[in-house]
């Protein structure tokens, strides 16, 4: 049997570099999904969403150009058009107070965020598709995480880190933002970007 073509739906360095640690050879394919959470979605619900809609724009394009016959995905050097292919989508939110907090769109935005989390527990939730033209399969993982105080003066020095500018709730646990974390309890790897258990159970269940 023919070996399945593995791709990822998204562009994130850090999801790259978490599925390349559980050993798998796959190729990279960023689709256009709009971000925007529907007014009756819950946090949980948005996330599922999205990380579906990742997987199954980039699995249709995949099908679409395997279709035509094209030798490669237009706008990617590398990605081979497959109708059998099984693409992993995922998506991260951070959920504060009841609210959503996504990327920051600026220095303001980052600090509401930031002084919103000080001193307090949050959630992370990370959400994971896997599918391919046959089955689609999506899974969710929720991890409290808590902060140590934070003064405007450490804010503000963490911004211009350049670090917070594309993530989730506006800090990187893996990087400077590691930090302000006092404990965590569930999946350090979901919080970063990629839970490497659960991907690795739902890609054998596909590959």
């Amino acid at each position: 049997m023919e070996k399945k073509h593995l791709v990822l739906a998204s562009g994130s360095p850090r999801r790259k570099e978490l599925l390349s640690q559980l050993g798998y050879e796959f190729s990279v394919l960023v689709t256009n999904v709009e971000e925007c959470k529907h007014a009756q979605e819950t946090a949980e619900e948005y996330v599922k969403r999205l990380s579906l809609d990742k997987a199954l724009a980039a699995l249709s394009l995949l099908q679409v150009n395997a279709s035509e016959e094209q030798h490669v995905v237009p706008g990617s050097d590398t990605v081979v058009p497959s109708l059998d292919a099984v693409v992993l989508g995922s998506d991260t939110v951070v959920v504060s107070q009841g609210q959503v907090l996504e990327k920051p769109a600026d220095l303001a935005d980052s600090k509401r965020m930031l002084t919103q989390l000080a001193n307090e527990r949050h959630q992370v939730m990370t959400a994971v598709s896997v599918v391919s033209a046959e089955k689609q399969k999506t899974e969710i993982i929720i991890t409290d995480v808590w902060f140590k105080p934070l003064s405007e003066k450490e804010i503000e020095q963490y911004w211009q880190t350049g670090e917070p500018c594309d993530k989730a709730g506006s800090y990187g646990i893996q990087g400077l933002g590691g930090r302000f974390v006092t404990r965590i309890e569930g999946s350090y790897y979901a919080v970063v970007g990629l839970p490497l258990f659960e991907t690795d159970q739902l890609l054998q269940e596909f590959l």
